[in-house]
């Protein structure tokens, strides 16, 4: 049986280059009851990336001691970096009520999927591979070898899309991102959330 007090988990996953980190930060500024889970990873900071802010960036060795501690709700490896989520931050979130963004690749999405069914996964394509290999060069934070092999994981990536419960394409930015809104919106507006939500008004309305 579905809590209705309990916030909601929402999964974002895309290939490097789609721009799901763009959406995100725009769903979490027009939104500000969802709150955004910060990853642990072992890969070092890109330009202008905050520690604590966009990721908590940690090394090898302390991953790996959270790690046995069974600290993080899913780990994934991906582009020979550890990733990981704090387990108690985000269940906590839930369970108070609002809701929280976990930013994974589809990986960790599965994994998370199998512990908490809840969640609703969501992924986001580009428009075509050229469009997305334009992107990662446009990034200026990669070299050709690493843009060549971020494209071809991109497809086996992207061939995990069946499993996950909404699929959006990130041609025009504005409109992907009203559709990721949409699908938040949907679930908030629950008839078992409202029901508790508005439990006063909805009793006046029917008695």
């Amino acid at each position: 049986m579905i809590n209705s007090t309990q916030g909601n988990l929402f999964i974002v996953t895309a290939a490097s280059g789609a721009g799901k980190t763009s959406l995100v930060k725009a769903i979490l500024k027009n939104n500000p009851n969802i709150e955004l889970s910060i990853s642990y990873t072992t890969r070092l900071p890109r330009l202008g990336e905050v520690d604590g802010v966009d990721y908590r960036f940690i090394n090898q060795e302390s991953f790996i001691k959270m790690q046995q501690k069974n600290i993080f709700l899913e780990t994934a490896e991906c582009h020979g970096a550890l990733y990981g989520s704090s387990k108690e931050i985000i269940l906590e979130t839930i369970k108070s009520g609002r809701d929280i963004i976990l930013e994974i690749d589809w990986q960790g999405a599965f994994s998370v999927k199998t512990i908490y069914q809840e969640a609703i996964s969501i992924f986001i394509l580009p428009p075509s591979i050229k469009a997305l290999e334009e992107r990662l060069k446009n990034r200026g934070q990669d070299s050709e070898e690493t843009i060549s092999r971020r494209l071809s994981a991109a497809k086996e990536e992207m061939s995990h899309l069946g499993k996950f419960d909404y699929v959006t394409i990130n041609d025009d930015f504005g409109c992907a991102l009203k559709e990721l809104e949409a699908i938040i919106m949907s679930k908030t507006l629950e008839t078992h959330k409202q029901l508790h939500r508005h439990k006063a008004l909805i009793n006046e309305l029917i008695r």
